[in-house]
């Protein structure tokens, strides 16, 4: 999450493609652009357009899901395509809730599993968090 106003009349023109996926497309999207946000960013420093960096927090975005069941983190196709909920979740670094995109393609589903579902979102935005900060240290 970028601090808008110390990023000043700059616009950041970030294009994903996701060359190889097994579903998640978007919320693969999404964690990759943070990391080339914050490369983005950090030339604007070097450069020195910027007097610092403006990035709050990473984020990044899973795929959830009840499948036969029970909740899954990163659904493949097939999980996807017969899962019971499914559901991108985008969060911060520190947990913040940005999107919350979810549908009951089969049975409705309760308030408990969406608590479930948002928790192991959390746990694999946390993993992603992790592989981002290690990305951006090479």
């Amino acid at each position: 999450v970028v601090d808008l106003a110390q990023l000043g009349e700059r616009t950041l023109h970030i294009d994903c493609d996701v060359i190889q996926a097994d579903g998640g497309t978007r919320t693969a999207s999404i964690t990759g652009a943070y990391v080339a946000v914050h490369d983005a960013i950090e030339w604007l420093v070097k450069e020195g357009k910027l007097p610092a960096s403006v990035i709050r927090e990473p984020v990044a975005a899973v795929s959830v899901g009840i499948y036969q069941g029970l909740p899954v983190l990163d659904l493949d196709y097939a999980e996807d395509s017969d899962c019971d909920t499914d559901m991108n979740v985008v969060m911060t670094g520190s947990g913040g809730i940005i999107e919350v995109q979810g549908t009951a393609e089969g049975a409705p589903f309760s308030r408990a599993e969406l608590e479930a579902l948002l928790n192991l979102a959390q746990a694999g935005i946390a993993q992603l968090v992790s592989k981002q900060q290690a990305a951006i240290k090479e």
